[in-house]
């Protein structure tokens, strides 16, 4: 009998199912070029941007999302904590993702195939809307009456003027690839471990999703749509048959006490025998051991 284990095992990774490096390095580095040039072709658009921010925010009121401003508010009472969560949007988000692709590639090739597909199907989409839904990030809108964190207390990614800021799009809130990744970096690591504790890799999303809506960069609804936006990405990219289980013989002990069947005698259908006219006798038919019993009961 043979079953299906759903967790990876600790062999060696199948080396074959591992792309070319430098392929893969040209084709992650292509994409990403691709994507910070097609946000800086996004930039502009601030009436619209602004427009779309009152909107997203007036929706979130009406489906009685909690305001961002809560989640801000636990922040500013520690500045030494403002200040980590300002430098664990600006300097974990890129570099765990590029860690978990370099991981993946060398010990689970399978799933780094699938990783990078999923992360470059869930960024194209992303720019996609931001060139469709160009949208001010909740620190910009009056209305929120929130505290830019990054300008204020620092450190920050962004440019003091948004609308000329060259080293980003600030107006591509919608949808948050900060949390779009973090989520797929947590589930990509707890399907190719098996560790017991691999399920705290879901803290990093959790940690990221407090931090882009208390640091004021992202409303609720930029996590939410990009997590739809990636589950529609999983679906379309499943995971090899070959990665997702392994074959194992179950081995138990026979009758007899070891691993091996018990023999079966020749008149229950198997096994070799030679029978008077080449004609395997039935069972009520075959020959019974001889034996003397009490009572002549067997």
């Amino acid at each position: 009998m043979r079953l299906a284990r759903t967790e990876p095992t600790d062999q060696e990774p199948d080396i074959r199912a591992r792309p070319p490096l430098v392929r893969e390095f040209l084709l992650v580095a292509g994409l990403f070029l691709a994507y910070k040039f097609g946000r800086q072709a996004a930039n502009g658009h601030v009436e619209e941007a602004f427009r779309n921010a009152g909107s997203v925010w007036d929706l979130e009121r009406a489906l009685h999302l909690p305001g961002e401003g809560a989640v801000q508010g636990l922040l500013l009472h520690s500045q030494p904590l403002i200040h980590a969560a300002n430098t664990y949007y600006a300097a974990v988000h890129f570099p765990a993702t590029v860690l978990f692709l370099i991981w993946l590639y060398w010990r689970r090739p399978a799933h780094y195939v699938r990783s990078r597909r999923v992360l470059a199907a869930l960024t194209g989409a992303a720019l996609v809307l931001h060139l469709l839904f160009p949208l001010a990030p909740p620190r910009m809108l009056p209305a929120a009456g929130l505290v830019d964190t990054g300008q204020v207390y620092g450190p920050t990614v962004y440019g003091q003027t948004p609308a000329t800021d060259t080293m980003a799009n600030q107006f591509a809130a919608m949808p948050s690839l900060h949390v779009g990744w973090a989520v797929m970096v947590a589930l990509g690591l707890i399907a190719a471990t098996r560790s017991r504790w691999r399920l705290l890799w879901l803290l990093h999303p959790v940690i990221t999703l407090f931090v882009v809506v208390g640091t004021a960069n992202h409303y609720w609804l930029d996590a939410i749509v990009v997590v739809a936006l990636l589950a529609v990405a999983l679906a379309a990219f499943r995971l090899p048959l070959s990665a997702r289980t392994v074959p194992a013989r179950r081995r138990g002990p026979g009758a007899w006490g070891s691993g091996e069947r018990a023999p079966v005698p020749v008149y229950a259908g198997g096994g070799s025998g030679t029978y008077e006219g080449g004609v395997r006798p039935a069972i009520s038919e075959a020959p019974v051991a001889s034996g003397t019993y009490a009572g002549g009961a067997r």
